[in-house]
């Protein structure tokens, strides 16, 4: 079994903040659990419709794409967000980069005051897909595969924002390579945390 990533289930109490956006150290919270094929027979019916507009959302299906940016949105309403950029992180292609990610990064910084990041990264190449390939390969080497425009980001709080965790390498390599960049990374969120189930002897 790969090393599981260390992420927490967003908190109450985060829902609650206002105005003390400074008081946040780098935090790093999943708001569902993923059931992936393995273990589907195990998972609940609210896991399985997760799991549905997960995928929905990383294939760019419009509703998905709409109910991926509302529970960001809706994590973050307590938080001012203002002078805050949003990126994501960026997907194997720029063609999946785009189709995932550019309507929803404009639904979610309307919806919650931040600022759009989409534009500030660029995608070129392609690398091997880690949930397939299990290949990390952002977090060998990511200056191969994406361009970062530091000076919009030097000095400034950002949050990162991902479909799904697994190990969080390649999260990691991420919020790395964007503190290189100058960004004062305060949080990365995941719409869902891959979920495993132990399994029993009879």
């Amino acid at each position: 079994m790969r090393g599981k990533a260390k992420v927490k289930s967003l908190p109450l109490w985060l829902q609650s903040i206002k105005n003390n956006f400074t008081l946040l150290t780098m935090l790093k919270f999943a708001l569902h659990t993923y059931v992936p094929n393995r273990y589907l027979k195990w998972a609940t019916f609210e896991e399985l419709e997760t799991r549905r507009l997960i995928l929905g959302f990383k294939d760019g299906m419009p509703y998905a794409t709409r109910w991926a940016a509302n529970e960001i949105a809706n994590a973050l309403s307590q938080t001012d967000m203002k002078d805050t950029i949003i990126v994501c992180i960026p997907a194997s292609c720029k063609r999946t980069h785009d189709r995932r990610f550019k309507a929803f990064s404009q639904m979610v910084c309307e919806k919650c005051g931040a600022v759009n990041g989409f534009d500030f990264i660029q995608v070129y190449g392609r690398r091997q897909k880690a949930h397939i390939d299990h290949v990390h390969a952002l977090a060998e080497d990511t200056d191969k595969y994406i361009h970062i425009d530091e000076s919009r980001f030097k000095g400034k709080r950002v949050i990162i924002i991902d479909d799904i965790v697994t190990t969080c390498k390649t999260a990691n390599a991420f919020v790395d390579r964007m503190i290189t960049a100058g960004a004062d990374v305060r949080m990365v969120l995941f719409l869902g945390m891959t979920k495993y189930f132990k399994r029993y002897n009879d």
